[in-house]
Parts: structure tokens; C-alpha cells; sequence
């Protein structure tokens, strides 16, 4: 588990911390873009992007309370119920707890979840013996506003153990997509102090064995001190703007995966692989598409042999910058996933980094050492417009 998150203030004002200020910008790579062809107009795009879209922010945040009306509303009116297992709460599941949230709500709902394991929940009436099933939490795109939060110094586990070759309910293999123990749909969405579990292990050599933990398809979402605990496919970073503090992060193939344009601040990347695996596979697919994984003062370390990152996407964009690597990362660094023509077109940048593993001198051509200026988009807040959804304390 990563370090306590300590909270100097009431829960509603941490809520206000992180009060939307959406302003509905959005800023899509020009399709003449083309990194096959000129790599450095790329680049030098990619900053006069930043700097445009930073000067942009600034005048929306002066005017801030009248951009984000609906979610200031949504913070300001916030409400809490409890789930508790010793049925000292509202609720004594997490399902139930949402549930009885009325769709399309439209203020901040806290679930405030107790310490246990919640893994299993009696969804029908139960005679003799207790019938009990597997709870899959969903957070589907009509409740936003959502927050799970626990305690710090003992966080709720909810855990599973589905993985993608598992039979669902129409007899089908349930897939990647929906072997999540956590499925969250919605839009802001945020998780503090929860620890998220998929047990199912992952046997070299077998098909059908990724297991996700958590898959985050909503936008504007945000965990904080939060773990993820898998092996193949722990955390489906799958779509939207994600920011993500001093979470702790395991697994051993791709445990870090998706489309999702996402932050990584002061996060423990622990690998959990028994020979040569990858942290993440981003599939970025094409050049237009607004994505990628950056990685701020993080940490990687663990067992086996892993690659940073290999390329899902043809256009796969992965960055890490001041993070120490420990001799588990592997001289080359960076996997193509068998396509050469990937060479050209992703982009995988390490910046100011440390460690073992750091070291640039056997890297892949095709990786690169970022100067300051091509760095600066990627290491702050504003890489997931969060200057205009979220403030960090």
C-alpha cells in the first residue's frame, strides 16, 4: 500500500480541493501530423500546443465561477451515506449504495466505506445455506459525481478474481473489458484511500488470463493514495482525461494498459513478473487521437524483467520524467510489439530520470531523451487539463 494521505481539513473542503472547473476545451492533434514523415515538426507542434493551451487556461480560471457552475454546485451541495459489512451503515455493500443514488444526480455523493474486504454480496433472497455471487461494482455514466473514500490508515479492499476467459452470464467469455472487479463509467469521478483487487494470477504461456482490477472509461476522474493489485492487465486505463497520486500499482504483464490520457504523480509501479514482461502498453492508434500515459516522480521496481512500455498503438505515446528505475527496467527499454513500423511513429520519452534502469545507453533508437522544453507538456497537471477540472492540495 502506498503512504497514508494525510487530511488536514474536513472531508468538504478536500471536495472543494477538488472542485471541477470544466471548460470544455478540447485540443486534437492536426491529421497532417504525420510522425513518419517529420518527427521534430511533431514536436515543435506538440510545445507551441502547450503554451497555447496554457495561456488559455489562465483566462478560463479567472473566470472560473462562472465556467463551472454545475460542478461547483455539485461540490458545494455534497452528501454522504455510509456502507458499513457490521450494518452500522446506510448500506452494506457498495452495489446497494449505489444503487440508491437517483440516476443523473447532480451533487457530489460521497460513499463513505468502511474498513473489510467487500468481495461477495446476496443479490437475491437466500434460503437454508446464503447464495452468494460475485459483486461486480459498476459506476455507469449516469451517476457522476461519485467518491468512494475510505480511511487512510486501514482502506476497504474490494476485490474479484474474474479474468477475461471466465464464462459470464450469456455463456460467452466475459473478456478483458469486463473482467474488472471496478468499473467506472462515469465522469468525475474520484477514489481516496481504496485499495482495488483483482487475485486472479496469471500462469505464463495460458490464454485468456488478463484480470483487470479497475477499468476507468469515464472522464475527469482522480484516485488518490489508492492501490491496484493484479498481475495480467492489472489497471485498464481504457479512455478520458485520469490523474492519478501516490497510488501504488502492481502487476506483472501490461499492468498499466489503454487509451486514456492520463497522469502519474508520485506513483509506486511495483511488477510482480517471473521472466520479461512490459509496465504498460498504451494504444495511442492514431496520430489525431488525444492520448498517452506520463509518469511524474514515480518509482518502478519489483521482480523479473520489464520494458517501460510496448507499443499496443502504432502511435503508443508513453513519458517518464523524474522517476528512479531500479535495474529491473531492461537496457533497451521500449518494445515495438513485434511492428517495426512503430519505430517511427510512437513516441517514448524519459526525462531526468534515475536509477539503474535509467540508464539511456542501450536504449532503442526510436526512444528518446527529452529536452526541458519537449518535457514541459507532460509534467504538470495541465497534461490532463486538470488545471481546469481539478486543483490539487
Amino acid at each position: 500500500m502506498a503512504s497514508s494521505f494525510h487530511f488536514h481539513f474536513h472531508l468538504h473542503l478536500l471536495l472543494f480541493f477538488l472542485l471541477p472547473f470544466g471548460n470544455g476545451l478540447s485540443v486534437s492533434f492536426p491529421s497532417s501530423v504525420d510522425r513518419d514523415v517529420d518527427f521534430d515538426t511533431w514536436i515543435s507542434w506538440n510545445v507551441a500546443n502547450h503554451r497555447r493551451r496554457a495561456l488559455s487556461e489562465t483566462k478560463v480560471l479567472n473566470i472560473g465561477k462562472v465556467a463551472g457552475d454545475k460542478q461547483r454546485e455539485a461540490e458545494l451541495n455534497n452528501v454522504t451515506i455510509n456502507v458499513s459489512q457490521n450494518g452500522t451503515g446506510e448500506f452494506k455493500t457498495i452495489s446497494e449504495a449505489l444503487s440508491s443514488i437517483s440516476p443523473y444526480n447532480t451533487r457530489r455523493v460521497v460513499i463513505n466505506i468502511k474498513p473489510g474486504v467487500y468481495r461477495y454480496a446476496c443479490f437475491e433472497r437466500c434460503y437454508g445455506p446464503y447464495l452468494f455471487t460475485r459483486e461486480k461494482i459498476i459506476v455507469p455514466r449516469t451517476l457522476p459525481f461519485i467518491t468512494f473514500f475510505g480511511d487512510p490508515s486501514n482502506p476497504p479492499t474490494i476485490t474479484g478474481n474474474d479474468t477475461a476467459s471466465v464464462s459470464g452470464k450469456d455463456g460467452r467469455p466475459l473478456r478483458t473489458y469486463q473482467s474488472a472487479t471496478v468499473a467506472v463509467d462515469a465522469s468525475y469521478f474520484v477514489a481516496i484511500n481504496i485499495k482495488f483487487e483483482n487475485t486472479a494470477p496469471h500462469v505464463i504461456g495460458n490464454r485468456g488470463e488478463q484480470a483487470v482490477a479497475v477499468r476507468v472509461s469515464g472522464t475527469k476522474v482522480a484516485f488518490y493514495n489508492c492501490s491496484f493489485y493484479g498481475s495480467q492487465d492489472t489497471l485498464y486505463d481504457h479512455k478520458g482525461l485520469h490523474y492519478f497520486n501516490n497510488c501504488f500499482i502492481q502487476g506483472s504483464v501490461d499492468f498499466i494498459f489503454g487509451s486514456g490520457k492520463s497522469l502519474y504523480e508520485n506513483c509506486h509501479l511495483n511488477s510482480i513478473a517471473k521472466k520479461v514482461a512490459s509496465v504498460t502498453a498504451q494504444k495511442r492508434s492514431n496520430s489525431s487521437m488525444e492520448s498517452g500515459f506520463s509518469f511524474k516522480d514515480c518509482v518502478v521496481t519489483g521482480s523479473g524483467l520489464v520494458y517501460l512500455g510496448r507499443a499496443w498503438g502504432d502511435y503508443s505515446r508513453v513519458v517518464f520524467s523524474y522517476t528512479f528505475m531500479d535495474k529491473i527496467v531492461l537496457p533497451q527499454g521500449w518494445n515495438d510489439w513485434g511492428s517495426q513500423k512503430r519505430h517511427n511513429r510512437v513516441f517514448y520519452g524519459e526525462y531526468k530520470c534515475t536509477g539503474p534502469g535509467a540508464n539511456f545507453t542501450g536504449r532503442v533508437p526510436w526512444a528518446r531523451i527529452l529536452t526541458d522544453e519537449e518535457a514541459q507538456p507532460f509534467i504538470g497537471t495541465h497534461y490532463v487539463d486538470g488545471d481546469t477540472w481539478l486543483i490539487s492540495t
